[in-house]
């Protein structure tokens, strides 16, 4: 049995699909981007915590953890996170403040979140991955329902526009950050828990009850799983990843 999950990932490989299906079972903690660091300000504020100026670095790192880890769990046995490569190191050096002198990030995350199991979420397609995170910048549309409501924008609405430049740099981003969580997991003695987009997106229930399954945690009724996102993926995605590649080849 695990005290909590880190969902490491990268950005569009299915992770707010998989946060809202582990908090939907109501067993297996209700997992955010709790230490995303332009989302810290916004999350102490809901927690009413004091004012940052108001007290030490140490004492709001302190303050701040417990009210993750109370969040996280959602009610349950289990805290949860979602972790992206980009904020790895800055969550190791605020619990390395908090319990100095430990030798690994594995033992600061086990003194601070207990026996952890580690999810890498990653997506096969890194091209169509480019593409669906230069979109959602582009579109300001990062999320919708299976019924089309849109549930997370950013921006308003504005077309897309092609950019080889532009994919090509995100494929290369995208595919640093995966390697980076690989070789982190090596350094770390990890063996995670791979979870590949694809089947994520085809099969949610599956991936969900295997995830469920691995925690120890109690697994749902798999037909009271109703998947909370659905994909954006559209015409003009497989068109830019036609353009994308003749041009890469040319």
């Amino acid at each position: 049995m695990f005290d909590a999950y880190i969902i490491c990932g990268t950005p569009r490989t299915g992770s707010t699909l998989l946060c809202k299906l582990l908090a939907s079972t109501g067993t297996s903690g209700d997992p955010h981007s709790f230490y995303r660091r332009q989302d810290v300000s916004e999350w102490a504020d809901e927690w009413k915590l004091p004012a940052r100026d108001t007290m030490g670095e140490l004492e709001f790192d302190v303050a701040y953890l417990d009210a993750a880890i109370t969040a996280g769990k959602g009610g349950t046995g289990i805290f949860g996170l979602r972790l992206m490569r980009e904020n790895l190191d800055e969550l190791s050096a605020i619990l390395d403040r908090i319990f100095p002198g430990l030798a690994s990030d594995t033992a600061r995350f086990g003194k601070a979140f207990g026996r952890t199991l580690y999810i890498h979420l990653s997506r096969e397609n890194k091209l169509a991955q480019a593409i669906s995170l230069i979109k959602a910048q582009q579109t300001g549309l990062w999320h919708i329902a299976p019924d089309g409501t849109e549930i997370e924008r950013v921006a308003p609405a504005q077309e897309p526009q092609y950019d080889f430049e532009r994919i090509k740099g995100e494929l290369a981003k995208l595919e640093a950050y995966d390697t980076a969580w690989n070789i982190w997991f090596a350094a770390q003695g990890i063996t995670p828990l791979r979870v590949g987009y694809d089947r994520l997106s085809a099969d949610p229930v599956a991936a969900l009850l295997g995830i469920c399954e691995a925690l120890g945690a109690p697994p749902p009724n798999a037909g009271d799983i109703r998947p909370g996102v659905a994909k954006l993926a559209d015409e003009t995605s497989l068109d830019w990843m036609r353009r994308y590649r003749l041009e890469a080849s040319g």
